[in-house]
C-alpha cells in the first residue's frame, strides 16, 4: 500500500549533511499546488542549520495555505475586512455595519487579543476576553466583539490553520430582561407633537414635521431624511422608501439603498401626512430633500437625533427617541387589525417575527380579550343551569 503523499502546507523529514563549519538541511515540502519542492537552509551547525530550515519551513507554509496556527490575530484582519467590504460593494452588508465592525475591531478586538496566535485562541481565553468586555464596555459591545471575533477566527478556519471555531462554543452573553416595548399612547402622542410645536428651537429645526412624517409611515430616521421630493407623488399620495442616509468615517455624509430589498418599498400616506406635505411644497416643483438641513442639503440622522434629545427635555418624555415614532406608527397598526405580515411590509422588515418581538406595544389591556372569556364563561354558566 503507498504512503500517502504529505499534506498541503507541510513538509516530510528534515535530514542534515556537511561538516563542520557548513551543514546544509533539507526538507520536501508539499506547496499549495500540490507539487513537492526540496526547500534547504545551511548553518554553521547542524542545530542551527536545522532551525534555519524550520524557520524557512514555517514561512512557506504561511505563503501556501495563507494563515497558519502561528499567524497572529492581527495579521488575520486584512482578510476579513476584504471580506467585508466585498459583502458591502455587492450590496449584501450595509456601509454603517462594516463601519461598525471596523471601529470596535480596531477599539476592543485587536488590543484585547490582537496578538494572541490563532493556536492560542482557546475557549476559556476568549470567553474571559468577551466577559471582560461586557463588564468595562457593556452587553452590546461584547456582542459585537464576539461577532468580530467569529469572523477573524472563521478565516483561520478555511485556510486550515484551526479545526472549528472557538467563538462558537463562548458562554452565552446574558442581556437580562428586555426592556417592554414602548410606543406613543394616542394621548402622549397629541402632548408630544403639541410640545414640538410650542417649541421655537424646534420649529427652528424642522422638528414637528418630521416627527409626524415618521409616524405617518413607520420610517426609520436615516430614510425620512433621505426622502426627497421626486420620490413623493401627492396626487397618489405615496412615497417611494428606497434610501437611507449614513455617515462614514473618512467618507462623510452618504445617501444609499436601503438596508434590505424589503427595505425598498411604495407607501400610501395618510391624509394627514399629505396635508402636512402639501404645506411645504405648495407649488410641486421642489426638488430637494423633504427634510432638508439650514441650507437645504441632506441633513445628518446623528445631528436630528441629537435635536429630538435636546426638544424631550429630561422629564415627562426622556424616554422618547427616534424609533418610537416608529413603534408608535406599528402599534396603531396593529390595534386597527392590520395583519402582522402588513405591518412588517410597512415597516420594511423581511422577518414578521422581527416586527411581532420589537414593535408592538402589546402591554396595552385589550377588552376584546375580556370580552371573548366572558363569553366563555356566561355559556358553559348556561349550560350548567340547563342541566340542574
Amino acid at each position: 500500500m503507498p504512503r500517502p503523499p504529505t499534506a498541503v502546507g507541510t513538509y516530510g523529514t528534515i535530514r542534515v549533511n556537511g561538516e563542520p563549519g557548513h551543514y546544509v538541511a533539507r526538507a520536501w515540502f508539499r506547496d499549495l499546488d500540490g507539487k513537492a519542492r526540496q526547500v534547504e537552509r545551511s548553518g554553521p551547525t547542524k542545530a542551527k542549520a536545522r532551525d534555519a530550515l524550520k524557520l524557512a519551513l514555517r514561512d512557506r507554509a504561511r505563503t501556501a495555505t495563507g494563515i497558519g496556527g502561528d499567524t497572529r490575530i492581527r495579521e488575520i484582519a486584512p482578510e476579513w475586512l476584504a471580506g467585508i467590504d466585498a459583502a458591502v460593494n455587492a450590496g449584501e452588508r450595509s456601509p454603517s455595519t462594516a463601519e461598525q465592525y471596523r471601529r470596535q475591531l480596531d477599539g476592543v478586538v485587536l488590543p484585547g487579543v490582537g496578538e494572541l496566535r490563532v493556536r492560542e485562541a482557546t475557549v476559556p481565553l476568549l470567553d474571559s476576553f468577551i466577559q471582560t468586555v461586557q463588564v468595562h464596555r457593556g452587553t452590546a459591545s461584547a456582542k459585537l466583539a464576539r461577532s468580530v471575533l467569529s469572523g477573524l477566527l472563521g478565516v483561520a478556519v478555511r485556510h486550515g490553520a484551526i479545526p472549528t471555531n472557538p467563538v462558537r462554543d463562548l458562554s452565552r452573553i446574558h442581556t437580562g430582561r428586555r426592556k417592554a416595548t414602548r410606543s406613543l399612547t394616542p394621548p402622549e402622542c397629541r402632548a408630544w407633537l403639541a410640545q414640538l410645536d410650542a417649541d421655537e428651537d424646534a420649529r427652528d429645526k424642522d422638528l414637528p414635521d418630521l416627527c409626524r412624517f415618521m409616524i405617518g409611515t413607520g420610517v426609520r430616521i436615516g430614510e425620512a431624511l433621505a426622502v426627497a421630493w421626486p420620490e413623493v407623488d401627492l396626487d397618489e399620495a405615496t412615497v417611494d422608501v428606497s434610501r437611507t442616509l449614513i455617515r462614514l468615517r473618512g467618507v462623510g455624509l452618504i445617501r444609499k439603498s436601503t438596508k434590505t430589498e424589503t427595505g425598498e418599498r411604495i407607501l400610501t400616506l395618510p391624509r394627514f401626512v399629505v396635508t402636512m406635505l402639501r404645506r411645504r411644497n405648495p407649488d410641486g416643483d421642489a426638488l430637494g430633500p423633504v427634510f432638508p438641513d439650514t441650507l437645504g442639503g441632506w441633513r445628518d440622522p446623528s445631528n436630528t437625533r441629537r435635536a429630538l434629545r435636546d426638544a424631550r427635555g429630561s422629564e415627562g418624555f426622556a424616554w422618547v427617541t427616534s424609533h418610537v415614532f416608529r413603534r408608535t406608527c406599528a402599534t396603531i397598526l396593529d390595534q386597527s387589525g392590520q395583519s402582522s405580515r402588513s405591518i412588517a411590509d410597512q415597516l420594511g422588515h423581511a422577518q414578521v417575527s422581527m416586527t411581532q418581538n420589537h414593535y408592538f406595544g402589546r402591554r396595552i389591556a385589550n377588552p376584546a380579550a375580556a370580552a371573548a372569556l366572558d363569553a366563555w364563561h356566561d355559556q358553559h354558566d348556561q349550560e350548567d343551569a340547563n342541566r340542574g
